[in-house]
């Protein structure tokens, strides 16, 4: 079997984003065939800004401490806009990475680049790096519109560019989902939600659900709540012990 077919419409697989090898090494242990980064967890662990491009060398150092590790499972990438408006520096980037997969998305720094750009990075990842699984990303509704003309347009033209999977995050719609799915000949990928079960969006024709930056976001709750209930004499919430921590570095 290979990263590309844990892809099935229908039958879609929860791929869990870690921030750090920590997290990483705790998501192998159980029983996810692949794990996946998180920009946001990546770059906020970090002190940056996601989506800034900021990241880059974290995201690199990240991707290569994972592999190392040889946790067992495939691993994808989450590279931003690919950190470069140039298609060549990307794919140079992507094929140094080691990795199974990479998530690419289409803005930069809160805003929409053309979609020919996008169309571009894609090819040039698949040019340097053919077994890349290369998932394409159109923030139409992350960036908060609602266009799905224009995010079929854009996911299509990423598909045609030899995109193997799709992801359209921001829309928890069961139609705007159902429609993607059925009208781009690629895997669809969103991100998780409590508003649809993975059989709900199974049945949508989802692909593949990511966690993206909720599980990055949880730890930090946590870690709040429990600050909180040492000054205020709560009761602890429950941790990770010790030397499970230490035993991840094995």
């Amino acid at each position: 079997m290979t990263f590309a077919d844990l892809h099935r419409p229908g039958h879609p697989f929860v791929l869990p984003n870690a921030w750090d090898l920590a997290s990483a090494g705790l998501l192998a242990r159980q029983d996810f065939p692949a794990i996946g980064t998180t920009s946001l967890g990546v770059a906020a662990a970090h002190g940056l800004v996601d989506g800034s491009r900021a990241a880059r060398e974290a995201t690199a150092r990240l991707a290569h401490d994972i592999t190392a590790a040889r946790l067992g499972r495939y691993v994808t990438v989450d590279i931003e806009d690919g950190f470069s408006d140039d298609p060549a520096a990307v794919a140079e980037f992507v094929a140094g990475l080691g990795v199974d997969g990479v998530n690419i998305e289409d803005s930069t720094r809160g805003e929409l680049i053309a979609p020919d750009l996008a169309a571009r990075k894609i090819v040039a990842i698949k040019t340097a790096a053919p077994t890349v699984f290369v998932n394409a990303r159109t923030d139409v509704h992350w960036l908060g519109g609602s266009d799905l003309h224009a995010a079929l347009d854009r996911l299509s033209a990423y598909a045609d560019a030899g995109a193997d999977g799709v992801f359209l995050p921001g829309t928890a719609d069961p139609g705007v989902i159902e429609t993607v799915a059925l009208g781009i000949a690629r895997p669809l990928n969103v991100l998780a939600t409590p508003a649809l079960t993975r059989r709900r969006l199974g049945n949508l024709g989802v692909a593949r659900i990511s966690t993206g930056s909720l599980l990055y976001r949880s730890a930090l709750e946590r870690a709040l709540d429990t600050a909180l209930a040492v000054r205020d004499g709560s009761p602890f919430p429950p941790a990770i012990p010790y030397g499970e921590v230490q035993d991840l570095a094995e």
